[in-house]
């Protein structure tokens, strides 16, 4: 089940890192900092096991596709007849980014990453630019981006153009990118939450609280679940997650998802995405922290 599957998971990337294929060989990115090796870590899942739909693959940097590529011939060495189908869309990332004078860690989502890192070899990017170069599915492309240049607390890029002069929010033909060189923040480590996704062709939201790793403001099903509801779902899944925190202390990302998805599948079955937010919530509100140590793994505060 799901915790086999963490556990295996967890077993396998000790043994990949230890192997000829681990650090020794890892890839080098070319930012123009100048930044370090790139420490990927993956969670091997089994598909008839874990809730939600496979989503689409997308166009990873070079940089990233040569480590998924390495990971993959050491799985499939290792387990013949099976067949790994990679998720992009709940995968999350920490960069080094140089905008002007300012230097940042951000920590954005697998979306995010591909669309920031082909800022390493353009000054600017078209719309169309974006959409060719990644292959990101466009309703998910539109929210991913978006996020980057509408929030001013996360404004990593500027958009230059028709949608700018017309204060349309979202990206449109002619619309133009640019890493925003005036970027200021106090905080070393800065996370972009994503904005909200649309429902039945009309906007859900605006840029709304930070989830934990790769997005934000949950994408609400398209689904005729009234808005009380919704809310009183929220509510709900910050109350198990308190619960489970004051009962283990510390959890994992995706141990905490698991178990929060295990106690309320009898009832209705909660996203990873609108868990990943709650976490956020109960984090702004310090019922949980992240681990100084690795900032997948949340702490409960008493």
């Amino acid at each position: 089940g799901m915790f086999q599957d963490m556990k295996l998971s967890e077993d396998l990337m000790r043994q990949y890192r230890s192997s000829s294929a681990g650090p020794s060989q890892r890839a080098r990115l070319s930012a123009p900092a100048g930044g370090g090796a790139i420490d990927l870590k993956v969670s091997v899942l089994t598909s008839g096991v874990w809730p939600g739909a496979p989503g689409q693959a997308c166009e990873l940097p070079p940089e990233i596709l040569e480590c998924c590529t390495r990971f993959e011939t050491f799985y499939l060495a290792k387990h013949t007849g099976r067949r790994l189908t990679w998720q992009p869309h709940h995968g999350q990332a920490d960069i080094k980014a140089a905008m002007g004078r300012s230097r940042h860690e951000l920590n954005v989502s697998t979306y995010q990453m591909c669309i920031l890192m082909l800022f390493n070899s353009h000054q600017s990017l078209s719309w169309q630019d974006v959409v060719s170069q990644t292959k990101i599915p466009i309703d998910e492309l539109r929210r991913h981006l978006m996020s980057l240049y509408v929030n001013p607390k996360a404004k990593i890029l500027v958009r230059v153009g028709g949608g700018e002069k017309d204060k349309n929010k979202e990206p449109q033909d002619g619309d133009v990118f640019q890493v925003n060189t005036a970027f200021e923040c106090k905080l070393l480590r800065v996370k972009v939450p994503l904005v909200l996704g649309r429902i039945g062709g009309q906007d859900a939201g605006a840029p709304g609280g930070r989830e934990a790793g790769d997005g934000t403001g949950a994408a609400a099903p398209c689904n005729d679940v009234p808005a009380s509801v919704e809310e009183d779902r929220k509510h709900l899944v910050e109350a198990v997650i308190v619960r489970i925190m004051k009962s283990r202390k510390t959890l994992e990302h995706n141990q905490l998802v698991m178990e929060v998805t295990r106690h309320l599948t009898a009832r209705f079955q909660p996203s990873p995405m609108l868990i990943k937010q709650r976490i956020e919530k109960l984090i702004e509100r310090e019922y949980l922290e992240r681990s100084q140590q690795d900032r997948r793994v949340y702490n409960y505060l008493a």
